[in-house]
């Protein structure tokens, strides 16, 4: 599967919040100061995606930028009934993993199914998710922030992006199998995988529960 289509109809119970729609609909008739209120509201969030994603500022700048303009270029191909931002991250992560794709030089398609990592996740063991912080090592902060950002450059970018949406930004499981279009055990079971490959680097800044 290629790049997640930005159209993509999400849960319909999903709810665009009525402030971010009316500024769509403004967006819409050509109020461009009514689009720089919603550049203003997510333009934060997304660099923080984009710079988790992509490693490097100056790339994630162009990223959010890039993310903007083919928004506003797609207006009308929003689906009111998905959140705004929700289709909004979805560009952002879209044109992060392009910026990784020319830059590494590889073909590896954009979140495509990872049909052998899904396919095994019956198999494999994935209880990683109780780590728990040791706070004996955390307060070297920096370091271990610089360790983080060297481990997730590792991870392929269909692990990567679940990643950064679960355990970086805090989305709800819904919330991340909404954006990448996923089902909600393939986000598990990506998750699972990332936490693994994260593990050996990360080690010994955590400690398991006792």
């Amino acid at each position: 599967m290629g790049t997640i289509p930005a159209d993509f109809a999400s849960f319909a119970m999903t709810k665009v919040p009525d402030d971010d729609l009316a500024l769509v609909h403004a967006s819409r008739g050509g109020d461009v100061a009514a689009f720089e209120q919603l550049v203003k509201r997510y333009d934060g969030k997304l660099l923080r995606i984009a710079q988790n994603v992509t490693h490097n500022p100056e790339d994630a700048e162009e990223v959010v930028q890039e993310a903007f303009f083919k928004a506003y270029q797609k207006l009308g191909q929003f689906q009111e009934h998905a959140k705004f931002s929700t289709w909004l991250i979805r560009i952002t992560l879209n044109e992060s993993l392009m910026k990784l794709r020319k830059r590494r030089a590889i073909l590896e398609q954009l979140v495509d199914n990872d049909v052998d990592a899904d396919s095994d996740s019956e198999r494999r063991p994935f209880d990683v998710a109780d780590w728990a912080p040791n706070p004996e090592m955390l307060y070297r902060a920096s370091e271990f922030r610089e360790i983080l950002i060297t481990s997730l450059q590792r991870l392929s970018p269909a692990l990567k992006v679940v990643f950064v949406l679960r355990d970086i930004e805090e989305h709800s499981l819904r919330e991340t199998s909404e954006i990448l279009n996923l089902t909600e055990t393939a986000v598990k079971t990506r998750l699972s995988r990332a936490r693994l490959q994260l593990r050996e680097d990360l080690s010994k800044y955590f400690k398991m529960p006792e």
